[in-house]
């Protein structure tokens, strides 16, 4: 019982700044938006679409940054001798380069190409523009991100979640401060709109990461060669790439599914475009809870599996999988009351306030099996059962989120009501499968440690 306790009061030492730091993220994102709205509703549909698409890019990071995290932490639940030291620094180290190439790659494709993969989501002809001003500068420079991500992965297993959310919250002032200068033209800047908004996002995210390298190099790097890299460690690489490609892959699938749909959606009207980037907007604040106990109960099942506690394992996920829906759930009710006047704080368009409400009130029926499968999910990545997830994902996501939203959205009628009833049955269905999953105990014997 103790030791139950132990590990309760551990979660919440972890979770709760890796709750802030997500809601600093988060905050960041809509106080982009709500900035961008006070300039023009195109302006929002614009960052909408492009944020689709650079959303989507940044699952390629997670191919690393999962993989990484989840070794880590088994790692360190595996190092009671000591000797696990130079492979978490070899794991690290690799980490960090494999991920600023694809970062650098993924750059030039995005600042080339990025009005082709506009132009393949039916984006009107009214925001296209816009929209590849803003991911010319931030698809541009997202290998910062990339780097920023796989520090991030490196430090959370280590304990160090109180500096990621430091940062985060340094990075956020500093957000807010050039949007407000940027688009609006003040302090005797020019007024550029979107591109304003584009470049403080680009420079607060490479401030962040210049103080994120010099933490990860004080706190782990620190006294040890360059040397442990060569010959060139393939077999953490490997590793991280065989739990990281299957856990990208779910995620991948949920992304392209995002993109189906939201070609589905722009193919309505630009009015409804506006009204998913102000809903996504509000409701992201209630997945921030379960993002964050996933973030907190994957770490603590990664060291108990590499302890070899695995029924303290299936218990701890399951209590953290009941928290997860508790909070999740009540927030997003709390965003249902107040449907009308949180979408007033953005627009004064009595139709997108009215089908945003609509959006919001569904939506808490939805975070049920979000939260179910964001915690449990990530528990069943954090032992190494990483290919269930991308099976039960990708069956489901694309017949019932994409099937059934475009009967619902197109051929119904129902625009994006529809959609959002079709993710709904997603997200419930899949969290039905998590449960078993993770009760009948199949995830057992797969840890990589």
């Amino acid at each position: 019982m103790d030791e139950n306790k132990r590990i309760k009061k551990k979660l919440l030492r972890i979770t709760w700044p890796i709750f802030i730091e997500s809601l600093l993220l988060s905050t960041l994102g809509t106080v982009d938006t709500f900035m961008v709205s006070r300039y023009s509703d195109s302006a929002v549909a614009a960052v909408g679409v492009s944020n689709q698409i650079i959303n989507m890019i940044n699952l390629f990071f997670v191919v690393i940054t999962s993989g990484t995290s989840i070794l880590v932490a088994q790692y360190i639940g595996a190092n009671r001798d000591g000797k696990r030291n130079n492979d978490i620094i070899q794991l690290c180290g690799v980490s960090i380069g494999f991920n600023a190439l694809i970062g650098l790659v993924l750059s030039l494709v995005l600042a080339c190409f990025g009005i082709g993969f506009l132009k393949l989501l039916n984006t009107s002809s009214d925001i296209l523009y816009l929209a590849n001003d803003y991911l010319k500068y931030v698809g541009g420079f997202i290998f910062i991100q990339a780097l920023s991500m796989t520090i991030t992965a490196i430090l959370r297993p280590h304990g160090l979640v109180k500096i990621c959310m430091y940062v985060t919250l340094f990075v956020n002032v500093i957000n807010a401060f050039l949007n407000y200068v940027l688009i609006f033209g003040k302090f005797g800047a020019p007024e550029l709109g979107v591109v304003g908004s584009a470049l403080g996002t680009t420079i607060s995210k490479f401030v962040g990461l210049c103080i994120l390298c010099v933490v990860v190099y004080r706190e782990i790097l620190k006294g040890y060669s360059i040397k442990l890299l060569w010959p060139l460690p393939i077999k953490h690489l490997k590793n991280v790439m065989s739990i990281g490609i299957p856990s990208a892959g779910e995620n991948m699938s949920y992304s392209l599914a995002q993109l189906v749909l939201m070609s589905f959606i722009n193919s309505i009207s630009v009015e409804t475009v506006t009204t998913r980037s102000y809903v996504i907007n509000i409701v992201n604040f209630a997945v921030l809870f379960s993002a964050a106990l996933a973030q907190g109960n994957g770490i603590i099942v990664g060291r108990l599996v590499g302890e070899r506690k695995n029924t303290p394992a299936l218990n701890f996920g399951m209590y953290s999988i009941k928290i997860g829906i508790l909070l999740s759930t009540g927030m997003a009710g709390l965003f249902a009351i107040f449907g009308h006047p949180l979408m007033r704080v953005f627009t004064d368009n009595q139709e997108i306030i009215k089908l945003g409400a609509i959006v919001i009130a569904i939506d808490v029926i939805l975070e049920v099996g979000r939260a179910t499968n964001i915690v449990g999910i990530g528990a069943l990545k954090a032992v190494g059962d990483v290919r269930f997830p991308v099976y039960i994902g990708v069956f489901s996501m694309w017949t019932i989120a994409v099937g059934l939203g475009y009967i619902l959205s197109i051929k119904c009628g129902f625009g994006l009501i529809g959609i959002w009833i079709g993710l709904t049955c997603d997200e419930c269905f899949r969290a039905i499968l998590v449960i078993y999953r993770w009760k009948n105990r199949k995830w057992e014997g797969k840890a990589y440690v």
